[in-house]
Formats: C-alpha cells, sequence, structure tokens
C-alpha cells in the first residue's frame, strides 16, 4: 500500500503564530495544508478569508489544500486562486451547477474537488467523478473541528473507490474529519488517498512525530 497524503488543517493551529506554524509543517512530512474556509452561511461557523490564505502561501512551500464551504463559491474562485490555491473544493451540496463550478476552477490551472457532507450518499458524485482531481469526504458534519468521527465513512469510501474504479477517473479521496491514528489504517483500506488532520496534529506534543506517524500508516 502506498504512502498516504498527509494534508494537516491550519484551522488547528496557533493564529498569534501563524508564520511559524506554517514553517514547522514546511520542515514536516506533510504533503499539502489543508485549509477550510467557511462563510457562516454554508456553515453556522466563520473561519478565515482571504488576506489569512495570503499570509499562509507567503511563507509556505507545501500546497495549499483549499476547501470552500461557502455559498455561491463562483463568486471567489479566482481570489483564492491569486491567493495561492493549488486545489480547490467545493461543496456539491452549495452547487446547483456544479459541472460549471468545476471548469472554472480548472480554467486556472489548479486541481479540482468535490467536497460531500456526511449524509450525502456516494452516489451523488456519479455524474461528476470523471470531472475532479480529488473527492472530499466529510467524515464529520462541516463547521467545527474537533468533532467525533462518523463511523459510517468507511462503507462511504469504500463506495467511492468503486465508483472511481466503474468512471475511470483518476479522483483521489480525502477523509477530512477526526482523522487520528486509530482510523487511519482502516480509512486507507478502504480507499482514502488523502487525509486531513487538524487538532490531532496541533494539539499533539510533537506535530513532526504525529505526522510522520500518519505518513507511515499502512
Amino acid at each position: 500500500m502506498k504512502k498516504p497524503l498527509v494534508a494537516p488543517s491550519i484551522l488547528a493551529a496557533n493564529f498569534a503564530n501563524l508564520e511559524r506554524e506554517v514553517k514547522m509543517l514546511n520542515a514536516s512530512e506533510a504533503d499539502w495544508i489543508h485549509v477550510d474556509i467557511m462563510d457562516g452561511v454554508f456553515v453556522s461557523n466563520i473561519s478565515f478569508g482571504l488576506p489569512v490564505v495570503e499570509a499562509i502561501n507567503k511563507h509556505s512551500t507545501k500546497p495549499l489544500d483549499v476547501h470552500l464551504m461557502i455559498v455561491q463559491p463562483e463568486k471567489y474562485v479566482e481570489a483564492f486562486f491569486k491567493a495561492g490555491a493549488e486545489l480547490i473544493s467545493v461543496h456539491l451540496e452549495a452547487c446547483p451547477h456544479l459541472h460549471r463550478n468545476i471548469q472554472q476552477i480548472k480554467s486556472f490551472g489548479i486541481k479540482a474537488g468535490v467536497a460531500i457532507n456526511p449524509h450525502t450518499p456516494a452516489s451523488a458524485l456519479s455524474e461528476i467523478i470523471a470531472d475532479i482531481d480529488l473527492v472530499c469526504v466529510m467524515s464529520v458534519n462541516p463547521g467545527f473541528g474537533g468533532q467525533k468521527f462518523i463511523e459510517n465513512t468507511y462503507s462511504k469510501v469504500k463506495e467511492i473507490k468503486q465508483l472511481i474504479i466503474d468512471k475511470k477517473s483518476n479522483a483521489l479521496i480525502e477523509i477530512d474529519g477526526g482523522v487520528n491514528q486509530q482510523n487511519a489504517s482502516a480509512l486507507l483500506q478502504a480507499g482514502a488517498d488523502v487525509l486531513v488532520a487538524g487538532n490531532f496534529v496541533f494539539s499533539s506534543g510533537n506535530p513532526h512525530e504525529t505526522i510522520q506517524r500518519l505518513k507511515a500508516t499502512q
């Protein structure tokens, strides 16, 4: 089994020392930096906006994996691209014209992903899976960090993996929410490729070692 990609969620970082936190990730085995954008409308929380993403990008040597938990993402895709995003994911539930959203993201020469909430079935991806680079599977309800992992995620990941095979898609499967050392192996065995980890990394005594352990998961 190939090593997973690890994408620590900067939402869990110490924002009073953001430059230090980003440089810590630069020096780690992390592959991407996961950036959660929340608007207080699609989800009931507000995280941060473009100036913070620009600041993260200024110091980061890792690709920024930007997860838009917002309504009408098409209004902001270009701005987040200019702020440094190398991959942008939009929520299926927020996009009535999803193919158009994906085409817009790809028009900037970056990777495009689709995120799905826990209640959204894997089958909802059937008509878009061949056109995207990433499926971001929410394994908690979006909006807040530190939530308990939803156990049904394993079976959903297996379904999505089969859909990727059936549709001859190259999409990676990313897991976002409640990822830790206890569930990482089972997620990879189910078909996951990318592990997002926020509190698990930044609240640990040694974030470098925690990221290293996730990378070594079989």
